[in-house]
């Protein structure tokens, strides 16, 4: 039998996601900030460039300024 979530198109990965946001909204207030605050991510990468590291920096931070030198060209 296959799992509902295969059936319904569903990545393991996106029900998970769709499961854990259903949970948190059904929280009372306070605990529902919390459980939100901790599902948030703020990813960082560094580039490395002949076996040294180069600056930290926010992907959120990077892929806006992409998509602007894109928007320019």
């Amino acid at each position: 039998m296959t799992a509902a979530w295969k059936a319904a198109g569903l990545t393991y990965n996106r029900y998970l996601a769709i499961a854990a946001r259903t949970v948190r909204r059904s929280l009372k207030e306070t605990a529902r900030l919390n459980a939100e605050r901790r599902g948030q991510m703020d990813l960082r990468f560094a580039k490395w460039t002949d076996g040294k590291q180069g600056d930290v920096q926010s992907l959120a931070k990077a892929n806006t300024e992409a998509v602007a030198a894109q928007a320019e060209k």
